[in-house]
């Protein structure tokens, strides 16, 4: 029997799931909580195979919880059930130890289906949404292939191909020399150059010193 805890603000949806869950022969709800601070508590005391964990709450948040919840209780698996469908959310509930995300519009089967994937130590992504992370991610790598360069490393960029030293670099950007030799290296290392000259030809090429031009 996978033993299961809800943790959403709305008693509504609570008992929609609660309904759900406990209609399967291998599915038990055996608490429930509407905030962060009573989600914390049902995990200590109750230690659960899988936590359904709504996102958006009153005070902290889900995901915010997330590292805490699975500090009391390291065994359970926590399934984020959310009505948002960016990558930015899923990538952020992965990151703080979920196992799996779900949309709340998914069909109950899917959240059924979830819940048992995690449970057994599998990680579960709805196919939409997956399919949205590798879309998504495929841009960011494009984009970083067009320009490799955070938004601080072309303003370092900008003043070395203007000529200044590390220490005037350091200077006008509020920063330490240290930190400046750093994205300077980082630079050279990223674009694969090894001259000054060459990081001015770049930077032309870049427009980055179109404002400076008389």
């Amino acid at each position: 029997m996978i033993r299961i805890v809800l943790i959403d603000d709305h008693a509504v949806v609570r008992a929609g799931l609660r309904l759900l869950l406990d209609a399967q022969d291998d599915l038990e709800v055996v608490g429930e909580a509407g905030n962060a601070k009573d989600a914390i508590f049902r995990a200590r005391a109750l230690k659960p195979d899988v936590i359904l964990l709504d996102v958006v709450m009153p005070g902290e948040s889900g995901i915010q919880a997330l590292p805490q919840l699975l500090h009391e209780s390291p065994e359970t698996k926590v399934l984020v059930l959310s009505m948002e469908d960016d990558p930015v959310y899923v990538r952020e509930a992965f990151a703080a130890g979920a196992s799996g995300y779900v949309l709340k519009e998914a069909a109950d089967e899917d959240v059924v289906s979830a819940v048992r994937e995690i449970a057994v130590g599998g990680r579960y992504v709805h196919p939409t949404l997956g399919a949205r992370m590798v879309a998504a991610e495929a841009e960011e790598r494009a984009a970083a292939d067009a320009d490799p360069l955070s938004e601080r490393e072309r303003e370092v960029l900008h003043l070395l191909a203007l000529g200044h030293t590390n220490q005037e670099i350091a200077e006008a950007l509020f920063i330490s020399v240290r930190t400046a030799e750093s994205h300077r290296a980082h630079i050279m290392q990223k674009l694969r150059f090894s001259t000054r000259a060459e990081l001015v030809r770049y930077a032309l090429s870049q427009g980055l010193l179109a404002d400076d031009a008389p």
